[in-house]
């Protein structure tokens, strides 16, 4: 079974952009553009994504509470996130890890990159799958 990817982002074209990347190394990707369609998603997505890709400024809802509610919820608190920022100031570094991130990646970043703390995070919460190269 492929694993799925969430990105919470309101910019469009990079959602879109590390869709194509990611899907052709074999993810399966959902996408919100804002932080309460995200917690709707995961309200009702079954089964739940494997990871959460958020970002913090987004319009109607942070990602500072979209990962409160995350990690406040018996259903998704073990959900890997990962969040992905421009916000780069130490102290916000500090909050994301606070409120439960499991990796905090600042913007802008490499696709490559990316795809590497993915594949770190998912192997700290279960076994690495076998990727097919693109």
């Amino acid at each position: 079974m492929r694993q799925r990817i969430l990105m919470v982002d309101d910019e469009r074209d990079l959602v879109f952009a590390v869709r194509l990347f990611l899907e052709s190394y074999g993810y399966e990707f959902l996408a919100a553009y804002e932080g309460r369609e995200a917690i709707e998603l995961l309200g009702t997505e079954d089964p739940l994504p494997d990871l959460v890709i958020l970002d913090v400024y987004m319009p109607r809802m942070s990602g500072w509470d979209v990962l409160r509610m995350i990690r406040g919820s018996e259903r998704t608190r073990s959900l890997p996130v990962i969040m992905l920022t421009a916000a780069k100031e130490d102290s916000d570094v500090a909050r994301g890890h606070v409120i439960g991130a499991d990796w905090y990646q600042i913007k802008p970043f490499k696709n490559e990159d990316l795809l590497l703390i993915i594949q770190r995070v998912l192997a700290t919460r279960g076994e690495l799958p076998e990727l097919p190269e693109p």
